[in-house]
């Protein structure tokens, strides 16, 4: 069972990867689908993995990710 829940705002997304690349348990990825700005953006790849730690939502430039625990 997941400890946190990853939302993610496509329109949002500029596709830079920081969440991706500093999430510890590797539960995002960037996503085959594109924005309507032409982004290619993160999706949950792993959503049961997450510990909702945040580190994804904090270091967003664009803060398109919102991370829920419990």
């Amino acid at each position: 069972m997941a400890k946190g829940r990853v939302e993610i705002s496509p329109e949002s997304c500029k596709s830079c990867s920081y969440c991706v690349m500093s999430c510890p348990k590797k539960v995002l990825a960037i996503g085959d689908e594109v924005n309507s700005k032409g982004y290619p953006f993160v999706v949950a790849k792993n959503p049961d993995d997450c510990i909702g730690c945040a580190m994804c939502g904090n270091i967003c430039p664009e803060s398109a990710i919102e991370v829920w625990r419990g």
